[in-house]
């Protein structure tokens, strides 16, 4: 004991000889391997912001550049680049300049990256704010023909779960990603996107043309812009990524993305602190937040790999519910109804239809109407309030599309939401 003692003198003194040199390690917060690119935002908006850019086009210019294997953090702001808060009310939503939809930051030049290779984008970390919210905006969402008047949901957010005053008994779990992350097309690219959708919205089909009214960056696709006829909107999702909306991209996920530039143009925004499948009144729960991506670059694989990927391990049992209600919708309706994601086509055709053939989309309403309903039924909810939960907390997914003539959709509950428990 007599010796083991004595060791223990010796090195308590040579530990404060150590701390009395400046030599001593107090803790590991000083040990360091990550090398770090970060990409802040400044400002209380994208338009104030020379990290931020709100379209797409081939001659937006860099703003940070990053080698591969490094770490990335991207600072992003909510979706609609608001100024909703704790406190907001429905009609704060019908403020929101939806020409200002989504602030995305970046882009990132990835040194050693070329058009024809593909980008590896691996998700390390997000870090919520403190707030988050989910709107109903008037036109816009999968129900917009039934739920016309704004509403909001604002949510208090940590890294465990979400809850709100205006969603009483409701706890929501943090599953974030990042709604839009993606890759600046090339100048063929916008010009072959723009034509089809543009085709698309001379038949009667919901297409976004360019709009230079609050467009970022302004010298490139503001209303003096030198591109800004060829400006995309970030609202649809296409070969560049931008605005999936895919759950399943969860940390540790790993999304292989098609480079059209050389340096690819890594942006990441929009970002979800948890949704569900369909996303169906239009938002999550809505947020800015910190990201942190790791780059690797697979060349030449864009001859491949055209359009997004993605890759995990472990993800997609970690999000799926361990208790849950489901309902299953096929297509059906009723004789004269044409329902909104119908009508640029022959509605003359469908409209006496009570049954339409070998359509998910109608499946898909039929299923979330007999959700809506339940929660209001089962759970006291009022119609609004199920729609949101509905859009953060319920997975539309399909069954089967074989069983001709109706496909079918399965509207599935996570039932943990409930803090008092499932009825």
């Amino acid at each position: 004991m007599k010796t083991i003692f004595s060791g223990k003198i010796w090195l308590l003194a040579a530990a404060t000889m150590l701390a009395a040199t400046g030599l001593a390690r107090a803790d590991t917060t000083d040990q360091k391997w990550q090398e770090t690119v970060r990409v802040a935002k400044t400002g209380d908006h994208c338009v104030n912001d020379s990290n931020c850019f709100n379209r797409y086009h081939f001659a937006i210019l860099p703003v940070a550049t990053a080698k591969p294997g490094q770490m990335v953090v991207f600072e992003t702001r909510d979706a609609l680049d608001s100024d909703l808060k704790l406190d907001s009310v429905p009609a704060d939503v019908t403020a929101i300049d939806l020409n200002l939809v989504h602030p995305m930051t970046g882009p990132v030049h990835i040194e050693g990256a070329k058009r024809g290779d593909v980008l590896v984008v691996e998700l390390i970390d997000i870090a919520p704010d403190e707030y988050g919210y989910t709107v109903i905006v008037p036109g816009f969402g999968f129900l917009r023909d039934i739920y016309t008047e704004p509403y909001v949901v604002n949510w208090k957010l940590t890294r465990l779960a979400a809850t709100s005053a205006e969603m009483p008994g409701v706890r929501v779990p943090m599953a974030a990603f990042m709604g839009s992350v993606g890759v600046l097309p090339g100048e063929p690219e916008v010009k072959a996107w723009l034509a089809r959708e543009t085709k698309l919205g001379e038949v009667g089909g919901v297409a976004l043309p360019p709009q230079p009214v609050g467009a970022l960056p302004a010298d490139v696709c503001g209303p003096e812009g030198s591109g800004k006829d060829l400006c995309l909107r970030t609202i649809p999702p296409r070969e560049n990524g931008g605005n999936m909306d895919v759950q399943q991209m969860q940390i540790g996920t790993r999304l292989l993305l098609p480079c059209f530039i050389d340096g690819c143009g890594l942006f990441v925004g929009d970002v979800h602190y948890a949704q569900g499948d369909g996303e169906v009144s239009g938002t999550a729960i809505e947020m800015g937040a910190v990201v942190t991506v790791r780059t690797s670059i697979l060349k030449g694989k864009g001859k491949d790999i055209t359009s997004p990927h993605y890759e995990g391990e472990a993800q997609l049992k970690s999000i799926a519910p361990a208790n849950f209600y489901a309902t299953v919708g096929m297509p059906l309706k009723a004789s004269g109804v044409i329902p909104p994601t119908h009508s640029y086509i022959d509605g003359e055709r469908i409209g006496s239809l009570e049954n339409l053939s070998e359509d998910l989309s109608l499946a898909a309403r039929a299923a979330l109407i007999d959700m809506i309903a339940y929660i209001q039924r089962e759970h006291g909810l009022n119609p609004e309030q199920a729609y949101i939960l509905s859009s953060v907390a319920v997975d539309l997914v399909i069954g089967q599309v074989v069983d001709v003539p109706n496909y079918t959709v399965s509207a599935i509950l996570d039932l943990d939401v409930f803090e008092e428990g499932a009825k």
